[in-house]
């Protein structure tokens, strides 16, 4: 009983140990967010640089950065989405009473990250977003 009640909302180890979780879920979500940032970049540059040019074929190299970036974005959000589902166990055992300080020790993500992967490039934040970048390259090149 008295690990129990060393281990209740109030603890500060388990405060901690949510503060952990929340800081890499956050870093997870900001590092997706600089992806769309950095491909929204290079790919304009990229068009840029390719609108001054005699060769309209080089525009297909927009195609390296955007794919590299697409699988890192998708990546970042597959750990954000495993590192929630790690807080909320975390927080279902200790609603339950069955927390033990084992726990407070383990900060992995939850589940299968490629599963997570798979599922997060179907995601609302990643596939639109791509797609119509992808779109806007294949106009840009049919106008050039």
């Amino acid at each position: 009983m008295a690990e129990t009640d060393a281990l209740g909302a109030e603890s500060s180890s388990v405060q901690t140990h949510l503060k952990i979780v929340q800081d890499v879920i956050g870093r997870m979500a900001e590092n997706s967010r600089a992806c769309k940032v950095w491909c929204v970049t290079i790919v304009s540059a990229i068009l840029v640089l390719v609108a001054g040019a005699d060769h309209p074929d080089y525009i297909l190299a927009v195609f390296v950065p955007l794919i590299a970036l697409l699988v890192l974005d998708a990546y970042y959000l597959a750990m954000e989405r495993a590192f929630r589902g790690s807080y909320d166990s975390f927080v279902q055992k200790l609603a339950r009473g069955e927390l033990t300080t084992a726990d407070l020790y383990v900060v992995k993500p939850a589940g299968s990250v490629p599963r997570t992967f798979f599922r997060s490039l179907r995601s609302f934040s990643i596939y639109p977003f791509y797609t119509a970048l992808v779109t806007a390259v294949l106009v840009v090149r049919a106008l050039i």
